[in-house]
């Protein structure tokens, strides 16, 4: 009898369970999470069905906007294994990466699960990672990654990965990240986080607390030693047409022009206008930051702060301080997010102005 592989159904839930106690003993998916997987996730569950029996299932995320899939979990019936299942559905899981535009697939496995490391290996995947008490007893975990396009290389500069701490300190968060990649040595604190935000916000956005500046950012990361490169599509305040309150507006344009009285007292480099050249920056040495839209992310339509770790000719990729736990994600799903070049330009611009910011750090010789 041949085995069916095909996408999960409600119907298919209380056999999915009994299928995560045969195979797990902690971090058992529970029913409410499976129900989420099958209806509502920006992913898909796949199962092996042979005639009655549910053999197997793998889940598959897709992080928004990128070009980065996930394997979330995959689980295979005892009577079943040794039979090539887990290959099999590892290359479905890829395929189905593939048509959802997906350049990389990642995935964590226990660092005492001998087997199911040798599978991933056998079929491509390297290790990249460490991650100690990952699970709910506190095993490690490695993490793997496959690129199901093609290889690439990196480059010689590492940027450190750090998690912002508030809703509104994305800026602050990537300007430590650039830090931190320009001196290996820096240690990436709350505290500098926090005192960044003060010095560099806006004081008002469209709501909330106030979001980081351009100009902002870049009087900071001079402070503290660094040479700024500031690169606008406009040199005027950034997003006033989203604020209706003609007093927060006044206090945007305050604020802007002390940034710019400042900025005249520094060697910050200005450039107005022009596209941003990745490529030439990243090779000269340069750490950019880049407001981008979040609605391509997480279909919200505020500006927020991502750093640029490396590009080639397809992708450009991203380190994202935001780690939204409602998809099910860790730290390490939001570093190196590969986002196709189109989709890059289209989130690094905003409304019919195209409005565009990034701030490069350099380190001084």
């Amino acid at each position: 009898m041949n085995t069916v592989f095909r996408l999960a159904t409600l119907a298919d839930l209380q056999t999915l369970l009994e299928l995560e106690q045969q195979c797990f003993t902690t971090d058992r998916l529970n029913s409410r999470s499976f129900q989420w997987m099958i209806t509502r996730a920006n992913g898909q569950l796949l199962v092996a069905q042979r005639g009655q029996q549910l053999l197997g299932y793998a889940v598959v995320l897709f992080h928004r906007g990128t070009s980065l899939a996930r394997l979330y979990s995959i689980a295979i019936a005892p009577d079943a294994r040794g039979s090539g299942l887990g290959k099999q559905l590892l290359e479905r899981i890829e395929a189905c990466a593939l048509e959802h535009d997906c350049a990389y697939l990642r995935l964590e496995v226990r660092i005492d699960n001998p087997a199911a490391i040798a599978l991933y290996e056998r079929n491509g995947y390297r290790r990249f990672a460490l991650i100690h008490d990952y699970y709910q007893d506190h095993a490690d975990a490695l993490r793997l990654e496959k690129r199901i396009l093609q290889h690439r290389d990196s480059r010689n500069i590492k940027v450190p990965y750090y998690s912002q701490t508030t809703d509104f300190t994305c800026g602050p968060a990537c300007l430590l990240m650039a830090m931190g990649a320009l001196q290996g040595e820096r240690l990436l604190e709350r505290r500098e986080e926090l005192q960044i935000w003060r010095e560099a916000t806006t004081v008002f956005m469209t709501s909330g607390h106030g979001g980081c500046s351009p100009q902002g950012l870049a009087l900071a990361a001079w402070r503290r030693g660094f040479r700024v490169q500031l690169q606008l599509s406009k040199a005027g305040p950034l997003f006033l047409d989203g604020v209706r309150d003609e007093h927060k507006k006044d206090v945007m344009r305050l604020v802007h022009e002390e940034f710019t009285t400042q900025l005249q007292e520094t060697d910050v480099e200005r450039v107005i206008g022009g596209p941003l050249d990745l490529a030439r920056l990243l090779h000269g040495g340069g750490q950019p930051l880049v407001l981008i839209s979040s609605y391509r992310l997480t279909r919200s339509k505020a500006p927020h702060w991502v750093i640029v770790t490396d590009c080639d000719d397809e992708f450009v990729y991203l380190h994202d301080p935001d780690v939204d736990h409602s998809q099910h994600r860790q730290p390490m799903d939001c570093q190196h997010l590969p986002v196709s070049r189109g989709e890059f330009e289209k989130m690094c611009t905003f409304g019919r102005g195209k409005l565009r910011a990034a701030v490069i750090l350099y380190a001084r010789s």
